[in-house]
């Protein structure tokens, strides 16, 4: 995918979406047992609307066609099934890219999640997501009403500048996660926003709080922390993003 900074996030989420999947089927690179949140069944996939300079799935979301493994719902669930089992988690997630692209692959996380429920009924899943999608197409919030699904969402800016700068997408968008936030929240959907504690200072974050409650978001703001491989250092350093910490 050509890419040229700032781009348009509805674009790239619609090429996107094009490459990772085949009709019901998503790319995914990996299914793994990870330490996250006491421990949980994790799938990796790739493909992402935003192109944040801290990823440290950065070349994976950037060239995703790259991979070549396709999974269908049942295999994506049945694998996450099998770690959680061997493991003894009742905890599930996708990660490592953006899981809502559109509705073809809004549909393929439902069934996954379908599958997950009627499997272990009392698991959670969790859903890491930039929230973009479900911000700009609100009325689509209605298809993710389950019980036990938490929605994380990763904000990546505390301001229009800031957003731009980190996710290299044009800065009148940065006001969607926060309505996905807000509508997920008024649907009875468990969401909270998470920040890159590293990137930003004090009066940066309580500058985002503010934000935050306009939008009358009213929840604890989760704090992420970088995972400094060399290209994630190299990446900040070539967009000028400096490590700042809370």
């Amino acid at each position: 995918m050509k890419l040229f900074l700032p781009f348009d996030p509805i674009k790239r989420a619609e090429q996107s979406e094009h490459l990772v999947m085949r009709d019901k089927k998503r790319l995914y690179y990996r299914f793994r047992a990870a330490p996250y949140y006491g421990g949980i069944a994790t799938a990796d996939g790739v493909g992402c609307c935003f192109l944040c300079a801290y990823c440290w799935n950065y070349y994976r979301n950037l060239f995703p066609d790259k991979c070549n493994r396709f999974y269908s719902p049942q295999q994506v669930a049945y694998n996450l099934l099998k770690i959680a089992r061997k493991k003894y988690y009742r905890l599930f997630r996708i990660t490592g890219s953006e899981p809502i692209l559109g509705e073809k692959t809004l549909e393929h996380v439902v069934e996954v999640i379908k599958i997950i429920f009627s499997e272990e009924p009392r698991s959670v899943f969790i859903l890491e997501s930039n929230g973009f999608f479900l911000g700009y197409k609100p009325d689509l919030i209605k298809k993710l009403k389950f019980k036990n699904l938490w929605i994380r969402v990763s904000l990546k800016g505390v301001d229009k500048e800031s957003f731009e700068h980190i996710s290299g997408a044009k800065k009148e968008f940065f006001h969607y996660p926060l309505i996905a936030i807000r509508e997920l929240r008024r649907q009875g959907i468990k969401a909270w926003p998470a920040i890159m504690g590293d990137l930003f200072r004090e009066q940066d974050i309580n500058r985002l709080k503010a934000t935050l409650a306009e939008y009358n978001i009213h929840t604890e703001l989760e704090f992420e922390f970088l995972e400094k491989y060399p290209f994630v250092l190299e990446n900040l350093s070539r967009r000028n993003i400096s490590i700042k910490r809370i």
